[in-house]
């Protein structure tokens, strides 16, 4: 059986932190950083957070090899 790989665009997205909670940060923060969005909305999407859906936690755990 050969050696499971990371996913390597996993790897550079998410962290795993001691407690086993996947960290994550968010999207839309990348451009039209102008007027489109106020100042409190780009504060909170530079705040880093969990993958919480089970859904999403079992794909990234099989693409990151935890489970």
């Amino acid at each position: 059986m050969p050696k499971a790989k990371t996913h390597s665009g996993a790897k550079k997205r998410f962290n795993v932190t001691g407690g086993g909670k996947i960290k994550r940060s968010c999207a839309y923060i990348g451009h039209k950083l102008t007027t489109s969005k106020t100042r409190k909305q780009k504060n909170r999407l530079h705040e880093a957070t969990y993958v919480t859906q089970k859904s999403e936690l079992r794909t990234v755990k099989r693409l990151l090899n935890l489970a």
